[in-house]
Order: structure tokens, then sequence, then C-alpha cells
């Protein structure tokens, strides 16, 4: 019950500046009778954290499980969008990042977060490496779209392009899937631009001292 009213307060905008004596007029009862299972305010959000991160682990299962056997691409999408929803409803990017506030709190988000969801996300571009399906390193890949990821939680762009967040985290999950430059001339693939590469870390060798 605790928990569950932290979280409607605590987990809405602006949650810095809720105190314990608003949640305890929320519930209808003392601070002393709060601070008798929690022992400070950090205590209990930490708690309706762990709560709100096993409702993120039950979305990715579900999804993971129900993009079993379909391509390796839908598979990401699939678990990119199920992981974004999920840790936008909770704010968690922001907390991670954020300036300010609580550094051991926003420890304690990054770590949950990584163990959560990336480290699947790490687990599934391994796997599609194995199997030949990413021209890019899949360390690369993982960083870039944790980047993209947790920029796009905190940003104004679903106001200022008029999307919903769901529709732009479709749209950025696409381009880091499937790029968004189409070249217009034929023949362009990738492996003329592993050879653009090669040549370039060969000029940089000869430019070296």
């Amino acid at each position: 019950m605790i928990v569950e009213a932290a979280g409607r307060l605590f987990l809405a905008p602006g949650f810095a500046r809720v105190s314990m004596d608003d949640l305890a007029r929320e519930l209808g009862m003392s601070k002393k009778t709060i601070y008798r299972h929690f022992p400070d305010k950090r205590s209990l959000l930490t708690a309706v954290l762990e709560r709100q991160f096993a409702a993120v682990e039950r979305t990715l299962v579900t999804a993971v499980e129900d993009a079993e056997g379909q391509p390796f691409d839908v598979r990401v999408q699939r678990l990119l969008i199920a992981a974004g929803s999920e840790l936008g409803r909770i704010g968690a990017a922001q907390l991670a990042t954020g300036r300010g506030g609580d550094a051991m709190l926003r420890k304690y988000v990054e770590e949950r977060t990584d163990a959560v969801v990336y480290r699947r996300l790490d687990e599934l571009l391994r796997d599609g490496h194995r199997q030949a399906l990413l021209s890019t390193p899949p360390e690369l890949l993982s960083e870039i779209i944790r980047g993209a990821l947790e920029r796009l939680l905190t940003s104004r762009l679903p106001l200022e392009l008029d999307w919903t967040a769901a529709d732009l985290l479709r749209a950025t999950v696409d381009t880091v899937l499937y790029g968004t430059i189409r070249s217009a001339r034929p023949g362009t693939d990738d492996d003329q631009l592993g050879a653009v590469i090669a040549t370039a870390r060969d000029d940089e060798e000869e430019a070296g001292p």
C-alpha cells in the first residue's frame, strides 16, 4: 500500500518536490507509521523502483518470448520498443542521467537498467553477430542504441514533431536497424563500405609518426 502510493507520487513529473508529508497525506497516515517500514525517502523510492523494474522485466520477457522464431531484426525491434516504453513510464532515464539529485539513487537505476534491459540487448546482438547478421560490431551497435534510447526518453522531440513517444521510438529503432540514407548509386553495399574503412585506416597508418 505504501509503495504503491509512493509510486504514484514519486514517479510523476516533479517527484523531487514530493515530500514524505505529501505521502503521509495521500495515505491518510502519520509519517511515523511510514518510517516504521522505510527509514527515509531514498529507501522508499528504491522499493518503488524495484517494484517497477520487476514489471519492466516481466514485459521484456514477454516481448522476447512473443518474438521467438521471428527474424532477427523483428526480435531486436520488439525488445527495444518494449524496453523504451517501460523505461519511459518510470522515468528511469531521467533518474539515471539527470544532474544533481541523489547520486546513489542514480547509480542504482543505472545498474538495474543495465541488468534488466541492456544485458538482454547485448546478448541478442551477440547472437546476431554469431549468425553473421550484423555488419557492425555488436559492442558498437549496443552503445549507439543505448545512447539513442536514453536520449529519446528525455527529448522534447515528441512535442516538437507532434509525434507520440511510441511513434518516435519506432522510428528511432528502424533508423538504428536499417539506416536512413538510401544510396542513389547502384552497387553501393557493405563490401564497398568495408573497403573505404580499410583504405582510411591505411591512410592513417601512413600518416602516422
